[in-house]
């Protein structure tokens, strides 16, 4: 049974939250919360609360019993959202673009299994 936990339009770029995210794939939960705030990163931050929420879910889940030390991060998912532009004042009277980058965050979460 998969876990899910989504946090939609983050004010990130998908580029930067792919390092941290990389970095989690595949490692047990309570590893990757322990690592999760001493990681220099923005995204780290945002990947912590989104995790937080998917280990919530996961205990919240009725009929199902999980435990926290059996759950691990099966996929982390990061997209691209839409861009923000924004104008600036340029040089000799022009207006140059800012583009602000948005990310899509997805956490999937599975439970160990038994051998």
């Amino acid at each position: 049974m998969e876990i899910k936990a989504r946090k939609r339009y983050v004010r990130i770029s998908s580029k930067k939250l792919k390092k941290v995210a990389d970095f989690l794939k595949g490692k047990d939960v309570e590893e990757a919360m322990k690592a999760l705030p001493f990681l220099p990163q923005r995204g780290a931050k945002i990947i912590h609360k989104t995790l937080k929420s998917a280990v919530s879910n996961a205990l919240n889940l009725e009929g199902f019993d999980f435990d926290e030390e059996n759950l691990y991060i099966k996929h982390i998912l990061v997209d691209k959202g839409p861009i923000l532009h924004r104008y600036r004042a340029g040089a000799l009277g022009r207006a140059k673009r800012i583009r602000h980058r948005l990310s899509h965050l997805t956490i999937i979460l599975d439970e160990k299994s038994s051998k």
